[in-house]
């Protein structure tokens, strides 16, 4: 009986685990510092872009404007905080406080979130764009040092990876924040019962997800060291399905910051392997989204056995 939750709660890992096998037979000199650094290079910014969708998920909201908000982050790094960055500063504080106010909003009017945050990815996709209407800029020097910093025994990405789903953990786990965040995503009325603020935690909730789209931005232009309004569009799409991946539900509260990590470790390695078997790049995504599909059905039939375990007993 126990078995049924142990595979299912391990299937992302195993996911990536297989992926990693594979490429490191695909190429063997992958498997190194500097091979794993360069597999997992890109994974930094998606894995707090992931936390930052699966904080929305946790409420049960779909935030269609990460990937925008992302790379609205990255021009006024690449620009304001490069060449003033007090300016640079209250522009990423007014970003996550915009976010804030739509999670406000949201829960205040009743409004469904998917419109509002589909409404807001052009509102970011805009403010991108006058700040950097053509691709350039340059990422503030200490912000690109950080990113080419050489960490001892494991690359870089490995340890962004571990701290972030700790982080992630304590915060949607082991908090009384969480514990709050998680009730809202499965019983709203629940917590309105009990003397909550509705507004004021979905609010929350979506500034701890503009903070980490913030950090996500942030450490995108410290490794591309230029940006453009449209960097970060995919993320939205591979954000989701990485939270999904990693054991996380469209509504109910269910989401795993551990899991959510992985799965974005996962996508990334997934588009590497492509790469590797010479896929072409406009079959790439298909190929990602054909990964997907079959973690998600391996743990449908593993949900199902459990179910017939159950009706067994």
């Amino acid at each position: 009986m126990r078995l049924v939750p142990l595979l299912r709660s391990l299937l992302p890992a195993l996911a990536l685990v297989l992926l990693l096998a594979t490429v490191f037979w695909q190429q063997p000199r992958a498997m190194s510092y500097f091979g794993i650094n360069l597999l997992f290079n890109l994974a930094v910014p998606l894995v707090f872009a992931t936390l930052a969708q699966m904080m929305i998920l946790a409420v049960s909201d779909l935030d269609l404007s990460i990937g925008p908000f992302v790379s609205l982050v990255a021009t006024i790094g690449a620009t304001l905080l490069a060449q003033q960055p007090w300016l640079g500063a209250a522009a990423l504080a007014a970003a996550v406080a915009a976010y804030a106010l739509a999670g406000a909003v949201i829960e205040l009017r009743r409004l469904p979130a998917i419109v509002v945050t589909l409404g807001l990815s052009f509102v970011w996709l805009g403010c991108a764009v006058l700040l950097l209407p053509t691709p350039g800029g340059q990422a503030p020097a200490w912000l690109i040092e950080t990113m080419r910093w050489q960490a001892p025994w494991l690359p870089l990405p490995i340890w962004v990876a571990i701290a972030a789903a700790w982080l992630g953990h304590l915060l949607i786990a082991r908090s009384a924040f969480g514990t709050l965040v998680r009730a809202l995503g499965g019983n709203a009325a629940a917590v309105a019962r009990a003397g909550g603020s509705l507004v004021a935690l979905r609010a929350g909730v979506y500034a701890v997800a503009g903070l980490f789209g913030v950090l996500a931005g942030l450490m995108l232009v410290g490794q591309i060291t230029s940006a453009d309004a449209r960097i970060a569009s995919h993320y939205t799409l591979v954000s989701i399905a990485a939270v999904i991946l990693g054991g996380g539900e469209f509504s109910g509260g269910r989401v795993f910051a551990v899991g959510a990590v992985i799965g974005a470790l996962t996508m990334t390695l997934a588009a590497s392997l492509l790469t590797f078997l010479q896929v072409a790049p406009d079959w790439q995504v298909g190929m990602q989204g054909l990964i997907l599909i079959i973690v998600l059905g391996l743990r449908a039939g593993i949900d199902a056995l459990g179910r017939r375990t159950k009706e067994r007993q």
